[in-house]
């Protein structure tokens, strides 16, 4: 699994995953998702999962690559939730602990 960027807001729209920086708003990669429309992303254990047309994907979130993806037989095309620990509030924890990380290989 690769490691969660720093600066990235991922947005889900019109069938595709954008991936930006956060401090400029400069996009960094696009994905185009099978089926179009409403694009539910959010991050849940390290991994970027977007949902839309009844398909579940996984991206990866340095490259936008997809990794995988389900189509939930039987579930049908409503909404889908995805709930996790990738808030915003972890993500704010994971920049912090790499740049502790970070500086204390830079004082070896």
């Amino acid at each position: 699994m690769a490691e969660l960027p720093r600066d990235r807001i991922y947005v889900g729209a019109s069938g595709h995953v954008v991936a930006l920086e956060g401090s400029s708003g400069r996009e960094v990669w696009r994905t185009k998702l099978r089926g179009r429309g409403f694009v539910n992303a959010g991050l849940a254990e390290g991994r970027l999962l977007a949902a839309t047309g009844g398909h579940l994907f996984c991206l990866d979130p340095v490259t936008g690559a997809v990794l995988w993806d389900n189509e939930l037989k039987g579930l049908g095309f409503g909404l889908m939730s995805i709930p996790g620990s990738g808030g915003a509030g972890a993500l704010e924890a994971a920049a912090v602990a790499a740049e502790r990380q970070r500086r204390a290989a830079a004082a070896t």
